[in-house]
């Protein structure tokens, strides 16, 4: 069960080992969908600029790993950092995205300094009693109306569960269940503005993903996006 296992800090040092080959292996968990770890990217940024995240303020990647995200963001966006701990990962991250401000460490982010964050995935690698701490930090480095874009696995998909279970790097995870999102993003002081799920149609069926956007209270998403604000 990936929901009840226990769960100790992976820490930076579990990533800095699979750098090397942290896509290959998102691809082989991922091959069932048709696509590729960049369209998932590119998805990510197009949710943020359907949703009106400001072009010209200042973004955030938090937990950005080798870059995936942040090679997508760069190119909309006019003034990105990525924040990643894993040192082999941020290596990674600063050759493939140079454009990118990198920082590895919490305190290198200014306090209430970015309109705009972004945590792809990085929530079920914390442990469930960290989980709150971290967000409250997060919010900490949102200017006051600041939002928060969170994409996460939706368990209830059973086709992510079993793709989490193929990827050696998710033997750690613990998925959020869509219905703890809420509770969890207002008791580290967000205001909750939208829990959607995301993410329907395999290759096979691209054609249908235009309607995607109509299908957010769909439970079926394979992934949720929750966007939330700071409220200052």
């Amino acid at each position: 069960m990936l929901q009840d296992r226990p769960q100790a800090s992976p820490g930076p040092q579990k990533f800095d080992d699979y750098a090397e080959n942290y896509r290959e292996l998102m691809e082989g968990s991922i091959k069932e969908s048709g696509e590729d770890a960049g369209y998932f990217s590119q998805y990510k940024l197009n949710c943020l600029l359907r949703l009106g995240a400001p072009q010209g303020e200042p973004l955030v990647d938090f937990g950005a790993g080798i870059g995936s995200v942040t090679e997508q963001l760069v190119r909309e966006f006019r003034d990105v950092t990525a924040y990643e701990p894993s040192r082999a990962s941020l290596n990674h991250l600063q050759r493939r995205v140079p454009v990118a401000k990198c920082v590895a460490t919490e305190d290198a982010l200014p306090e209430a300094h970015f309109s705009t964050a972004v945590c792809a995935g990085v929530l079920h690698h914390v442990p469930v009693p960290e989980r709150q701490g971290l967000l409250a930090r997060l919010r900490s480095k949102l200017r006051p109306g600041g939002r928060l874009f969170v994409f996460e696995h939706n368990p209830l998909n059973p086709l992510t569960r079993r793709a989490v279970a193929m990827c050696p790097f998710d033997d750690d995870a613990v998925l959020l269940w869509p219905w703890q999102l809420g509770p969890l993003f207002r008791s580290a002081g967000f205001e909750v503005e939208r829990i959607d799920y995301i993410v329907f149609f395999p290759r096979i069926l691209a054609k249908l993903r235009p309607l995607e956007p109509r299908l957010r209270r769909v439970v079926l998403g394979a992934q949720t996006l929750s966007v939330v604000r700071n409220p200052g």
